[in-house]
C-alpha cells in the first residue's frame, strides 16, 4: 500500500529570479525569527517551519550561487 504525499520541494516551482543577497539574507533572518517561537511539539507548527525554512534555504543558496556566477 502506498500513501500519496506532496514533496517538501518541487524543483519545477523554484523561482528563477532572486533579489540581492542582502535582501535574501534579511528575509531569511525574518523567517528564522518568525519560526523560532513555534511549538516543537505541534505537528502543524513543525510542518510550517520545515516548509518555510526549506524554501528560504533553497532561495538563499541559489542567490549565493547566482552572485558567484555558478549555475546549477
Amino acid at each position: 500500500m502506498t500513501t500519496a504525499y506532496d514533496p517538501l520541494h518541487d524543483p519545477a516551482k523554484t523561482p528563477v529570479v532572486f533579489a540581492s543577497l542582502d535582501v535574501e539574507l534579511a528575509v531569511t533572518r525574518q523567517i528564522l525569527d518568525e519560526t523560532a517561537s513555534l511549538n516543537i511539539h505541534d505537528d502543524h507548527d513543525m510542518r510550517t517551519a520545515a516548509f518555510a525554512l526549506n524554501c528560504r534555504l533553497r532561495v538563499l543558496l541559489a542567490t549565493i550561487e547566482a552572485e558567484r556566477g555558478e549555475q546549477r
